[in-house]
């Protein structure tokens, strides 16, 4: 399965990438070194991140003394974004606009390389956000790069008989979601991105995004391993 995309990339780099548990310096690195030959060749770069462990360790702890709404569990999270966000933008500091994309109205146009945002408002994921971007800049499509290596049919942490997909329509893949955002929760794509991409009639490219050799692939339009939904 291949993939052509435009001189501009919008990739939802997932937070569970960036800080699993503590913040993982060794795949940054790596993931550095992967990006710098294509933004030589004059690919342009839009990063939005997650918040990671970094955002569950905040609901947890706020969880923990007190009861905590949703609204409150998301602000948390996306100010985990933000600075995971900040993390990313000093590790790309040659190339990157040196203002995250923190609310929608910052960005028009892409001016650097490398622009990072983060999570926007509360009832979004960075899921969402990459989306929003990439509609408002009339592309058609946004990779995310989390954990799983595909959608699959059913739960694969659940079912050992899931089986991945390699193209999956907005239809049949939100019948596979819950209908409804909450903080924390875990699927490719979320419901409030979901309904975006069906709207605006986009694509989104799910891959593992540790697996470098792979996304490389995917960027230099040969064969890659994950799902294409839309």
């Amino acid at each position: 399965m291949r993939y052509a995309f435009g001189k501009t990339v919008v990739v939802a780099l997932g937070g569970s990438i960036v800080h699993p548990d503590g913040i993982d310096v060794a795949f940054l690195k790596k993931f550095r070194a992967f990006l710098t030959p294509f933004v030589r060749r004059g690919t342009k770069f839009v990063l939005v991140v997650g918040g990671g462990r970094l955002a569950r360790r905040f609901q947890e702890a706020a969880h923990a003394v007190a009861k905590v709404n949703d609204e409150d569990k998301d602000w948390l999270g996306i100010h985990a974004t933000r600075l995971n966000a900040h993390l990313l933008r000093t590790v790309f500091r040659d190339v990157a606009d040196p203002v995250i994309i923190d609310i929608r109205e910052k960005i028009k146009k892409v001016r650097y390389p490398v622009t990072i945002a983060s999570g926007w408002r509360p009832g979004w994921s960075t899921d969402y956000v990459a989306m929003r971007i990439a509609a408002d800049m009339g592309i058609r499509e946004a990779i995310v790069a989390g954990s799983p290596t595909h959608v699959y049919n059913k739960d694969y942490k659940k079912y050992r008989g899931a089986k991945p997909l390699d193209r999956i329509s907005w239809s049949e893949y939100r019948r596979l979601i819950p209908p409804k955002w909450e903080p924390g929760l875990n699927a490719p794509v979320d419901p409030v991105g979901a309904a975006l991409g069906a709207r605006e009639g986009m694509r989104a490219v799910i891959l593992n995004g540790r697996d470098l050799a792979n996304f490389r692939a995917l960027l230099l339009g040969k064969d890659f391993q994950g799902t294409i939904i839309g």
